[in-house]
């Protein structure tokens, strides 16, 4: 939830299409698999064990935030995320903790974990009470460096076509306070309830976008959090395009899928502009239909393909999509990460494999745990 879209800030183009991620992580207790309001300390001992890595807190105590750097290709990004959670993860077992990496948690009760002491994060709670209390939640975002502020919106509109794609590879966030709640991606559902998270609308200019920013400031909507948390933003100050769509991965295989394909689609569509092609482009209605179904079905999503409402299955689309945009990812760097997509296909979200365990065991301990199993293979 950083401070990056604040009108005061003018777009700092970026001349390359460069990459970085944030990856939130959560701690918990080994013994009870519940979340753990210990961030800081851990923090501050990973970042001494290892001053080149970027960590921040996050929203709430419970969360660590590891940052990257600036890189050219998605598997430098996913390799320093990999570096520095290896260091979080010896400093948590010093003190007797796991990491746990989705979407939300199954059971941990969100009115025993405390927000972080940011006066931004302060303000969100007290504006949203009973809504913004709920934001057990983690997710991955993307940045990609944009040449010029022009292109920023109708790339924007173009990845809202692929949202479901995105969401449905990282899928993770099935239960909550107990329950199965039918959801692939509960996070998603929940996220929404923010006053300044959602959709983006199809602004169609980067004046729009200037316009619609002061307005929210004007009238006191980001006075204190100084920003739109939506699910695909332009953030100014760093020149990018943040996709914030997709739930935190469990493990770093569908977290470097994700990360690659939302880097080639963001090229894609950049080059597109370049050939002087129309980028793609859905009526806010059809988008968020596709969003709820994302959210709902993960990869057995029937989702809305153009504007006579065609709809076709999300996991056609994806294995499509990992076919057609090969060319471009090996010249990104990035084909080994594209190419884990049709194993994801296979094998499942891990929405998937959370339900699954739950059905059989009638508990989410064992979801849980396999979970955290998960990032530990790594």
């Amino acid at each position: 939830m950083a401070d990056t879209e604040t009108p005061r800030h003018a777009f700092n183009r970026s001349p390359k299409p460069t990459i970085g991620v944030e990856w939130e992580i959560a701690l918990l207790d080994p013994e009870t698999r519940d979340l753990v309001p210990r961030a800081a300390e851990i923090i501050e001992d990973a970042s001494r064990r290892d001053p080149a890595i970027h960590l921040e807190p996050e929203f709430l105590q419970n969360t660590v935030e590891i940052v990257t750097g600036v890189h050219d290709t998605a598997p430098q990004a996913v390799g320093e995320l990999e570096r520095a959670a290896a260091v979080v993860r010896a400093a948590a077992k010093d003190r007797g903790l796991s990491l746990w990496s989705a979407g939300s948690h199954p059971f941990s009760d969100f009115r025993k974990n405390p927000v972080s002491g940011k006066s931004s994060y302060k303000e969100i709670i007290e504006r949203t009470q009973y809504w913004g209390s709920q934001m057990l939640i983690w997710g991955i975002h993307v940045h990609v460096g944009i040449s010029h502020e022009d292109r920023v919106w109708p790339i924007i509109n173009a990845l809202m076509t692929k949202y479901p794609h995105m969401l449905a590879l990282t899928a993770s966030s099935p239960g909550w306070d107990g329950l199965d709640t039918g959801y692939a991606s509960n996070r998603t559902m929940l996220y929404q309830q923010l006053p300044t998270a959602g959709m983006p609308l199809n602004f169609r200019s980067w004046q729009e976008w200037l316009d619609y920013m002061r307005d929210q400031d004007r009238s006191g909507v980001i006075s204190h959090t100084r920003s739109m948390h939506l699910d695909i933003r332009p953030a100014a100050k760093w020149g990018t395009i943040e996709v914030r769509v997709a739930d935190a991965a469990p493990n770093l295989r569908e977290l470097a899928a994700v990360v690659a394909l939302t880097h080639c689609l963001v090229v894609y569509y950049d080059r597109l502009i370049d050939a002087g092609e129309e980028l793609p482009f859905l009526p806010v209605w059809h988008n968020a239909e596709n969003k709820w179904r994302g959210a709902r079905y993960g990869l057995d999503s029937l989702v809305i393909v153009d504007r006579d409402t065609n709809e076709r299955w999300v996991k056609d689309e994806l294995a499509e999509l990992a076919e057609s945009l090969a060319p471009l990812a090996k010249s990104l760097g990035c084909a080994e990460d594209l190419a884990l997509i049709p194993e994801i296909l296979e094998t499942g979200s891990s929405s998937d494999r959370q339900r699954r365990i739950f059905q059989e065991t009638g508990s989410w301990i064992p979801a849980v745990d396999a979970t955290v199993a998960e990032l530990y293979l790594n």
